[in-house]
């Protein structure tokens, strides 16, 4: 069953929600009403907490026609004890000052933090006649329902009136509305993506009025076209970057984890996507495939050969220029604001914290972080938040999306450990990191020459590859690692972590002039060797 929250407004005390109003108070599901002078002293007494209110004030609260005396006032303190809950000699709510009067001890719960990916409220109106009587009934199988559909901890059902907190983290919220009549009985189902309350889904069902015996069926019946909106949407919000629309929704996240790292084989080429685009030249969603195709072109290949600056300085220009102004458009789809922060990222030219606001906004209306635990570890990674760009990895390792995958996000995590200095914790997630063939082999070589610690001597094979390639060659896979993993980190000296090891082997054998000009001016010869 998913968790119900606070129905209605009012303040925690532990386990007791008391309205706001001091009407009613509520614990385990159980109401208990109050009288009206008992909520005039209820009212009284909690809303002046921690103060001394003789019996004299308690009593200019109480109407003109009862009884005048404290006894009565006592007698009033007690009934809402009972009512309370509370324990006489050890209160959590009333302390009696013994000849004084009496004190509002309780002291509010914070209220717990909401991280669904759906809230249900739901709403009842009827003529007040026979369909009435199943509102009891309907409304908790329908909440079971919904809740067998989901994950305990994915959706909560909460009040008619409640509003989610600031540091709530709601994705959608699902209204049922609930209308009955002596001839008719239907229900309006309508789904908002939160926080912005857009409309995803809005639609009737008619349901049976007269037999009780229905009530489970309606259940089912508005419960699985509730939760078949919810999927579609959540479907919707991974279907972008050529991945096409159908198909299960795990199906769709893993798609869309390994399109975000930029390695999609069709990107490669570009002559297909550049004719698409040529036809259809204001589609956003080419218009972001196009940018991964530019971007394939500066990581997938060789690292040993280089673009040259001139060209990569183009092609970035161009990336830049492409994302902001469909940017925009990004708006409608979460996996477009992921593809724009993981280019903005990339690109290293002071757009990090809309590339993060993209990524977190994305993320919210997902409600699924499957497909961007990647992005967002690098993101953190960028920040010098290493321990939650590891805890971000590790979650996007235990997620089985293939042999590439895994060895990107590895490769990702080694990083953000080599960054931040965690010899040890580098070392035992190296010894995770297969590299054995299929794996090219310049990608098995550039995580040896980067990780090994670069006052340790290179095993002989790599050393004589490293050789191989010649000055030039060296340059050009310092020049790669410096643009694809180490430039987007802001602190400094993290930077200069992740290219010191192969700047160190790369000189030890070619001399400083396998350093390339732009990385020695960036962190600094003497801080690479």
């Amino acid at each position: 069953m998913a968790t119900v929250v606070n129905e209605g407004r009012g303040t925690q005390y532990g386990d007791l929600l008391l309205d706001e109003e001091c009407l009613f108070a509520m614990r385990d599901g159980t109401k208990v009403h109050f009288t009206r002078n008992e909520r005039a002293i209820l009212l009284t007494l909690s809303g002046s907490p921690n103060r001394l209110l003789t019996r004299s004030r308690l009593l200019d609260e109480v109407t003109e026609d009862e009884d005048r005396s404290d006894r009565y006032i006592d007698f009033l303190v007690n009934r809402l004890r009972s009512k309370l809950g509370d324990d006489r000699k050890s209160p959590t709510f009333i302390h009696t000052r013994y000849g004084e009067g009496y004190v509002w001890v309780a002291t509010p719960t914070p209220a717990q933090v909401v991280d669904a990916v759906l809230a249900v409220t739901t709403q009842f109106r009827s003529d007040g006649r026979s369909v009435s009587r199943d509102a009891s009934t309907l409304i908790p199988r329908l909440h079971e329902a919904i809740g067998a559909g989901m994950a305990p901890e994915k959706a909560i059902f909460v009040g008619e009136d409640w509003h989610p907190g600031t540091e709530d983290k709601v994705r959608h919220l699902l209204h049922l509305n609930l209308q009955a009549d002596q001839d008719a009985a239907s229900c309006l189902v309508t789904l908002r993506e939160m926080p912005s309350r857009r409309i995803v889904a809005s639609f009737p069902l008619d349901l049976d009025p007269g037999d009780a015996s229905n009530v489970a069926a309606d259940a089912e019946k508005i419960s699985g076209s509730a939760l078949a909106a919810l999927r579609r949407a959540l479907r919707d919000a991974s279907t972008a970057l050529g991945l096409t629309p159908g198909g299960p929704t795990d199906d769709h996240r893993q798609e869309a984890s390994i399109v975000l790292l930029g390695a999609n084989p069709r990107w490669a080429g570009g002559t297909d996507l550049a004719s698409e685009r040529a036809r259809d030249p204001r589609n956003p969603d080419l218009a972001f495939q196009w940018c991964f195709h530019l971007f394939s072109r500066l990581t997938i290949a060789s690292p040993f050969e280089s673009v040259g600056l001139g060209e990569r300085r183009r092609i970035e220009r161009e990336i830049e220029a492409t994302v902001l102004e469909f940017l925009p458009a990004a708006e409608d789809n979460p996996l477009h604001m992921f593809a724009a922060a993981k280019l903005l990222y990339f690109l290293d030219r002071g757009h990090l914290g809309l590339a993060e606001d993209l990524a977190e906004r994305a993320l919210a209306r997902t409600g699924d972080p499957t497909g961007s635990f990647a992005l967002m570890g690098q993101l953190r990674c960028a920040r010098g938040r290493f321990d939650e760009a590891v805890r971000f990895f590790d979650q996007g390792i235990a997620r089985d999306h293939g042999r590439d995958f895994q060895l990107h996000i590895r490769a990702m995590k080694c990083v953000a450990l080599l960054a931040a200095g965690r010899r040890a914790a580098l070392d035992i997630a190296l010894a995770q990191v297969d590299l054995s063939p299929p794996v090219p082999s310049h990608i098995a070589l550039m995580m040896r020459w980067t990780f090994l610690p670069h006052d340790r001597p290179l095993p002989a094979a790599s050393a004589n590859a490293l050789a191989d390639i010649g000055p030039t060659g060296a340059a050009n896979a310092i020049e790669y690692s410096w643009f694809t993993s180490a430039r987007q980190i802001v602190h400094s000296e993290a930077r200069a972590n992740v290219v010191r090891g192969l700047i160190a082997h790369a000189v030890g054998i070619h001399g400083e002039q396998a350093v390339p000009d732009v990385v020695a001016r960036a962190i600094g010869l003497s801080a690479a060797v």
